[in-house]
């Protein structure tokens, strides 16, 4: 429980909310060795890099936190938002479909996905 609260991961989300994106992504590299298999740390910079439009890494850190749960279903919902950009309906479908197992009352999703099975 103390990982939640842990002060580095408190700064670094403070960057990024000042908009201190620079500096957020330095502090976050120094940062990744020491929580490489923290995901709420893979979280944040993947959320930071989904911000800064930049698709290759956030997809990185996605993916990295669904090796460690592949049915976060905040993180499946950036993935889905990230390929929705990029035009990838095979994987929008697959998040959707993993989100419902979860989440089956999401209703956002489940529109979603509906409209992409109508095309």
């Amino acid at each position: 429980m103390t990982g939640l609260f842990s002060y580095p991961k408190r700064k670094l989300r403070k960057l990024i909310n000042e908009g201190e994106y620079e500096q957020a992504i330095e502090f976050g590299n120094d940062l990744e060795e020491k929580f490489s298999d923290d995901p709420d740390f893979l979280f944040i910079m993947a959320s930071m890099f989904y911000i800064l439009k930049d698709e290759k890494h956030t997809l990185h850190y996605i993916n990295r936190v669904l090796e460690i749960n592949e049915y976060d279903t905040e993180t499946l919902s950036l993935k889905l938002r990230v390929h929705q950009f990029l035009k990838n309906n095979e994987i929008v479908i697959d998040c959707c479909k993993k989100i419902l197992k979860v989440d089956s009352d999401n209703f956002e999703v489940r529109d979603i996905l509906e409209s992409i099975e109508e095309n």
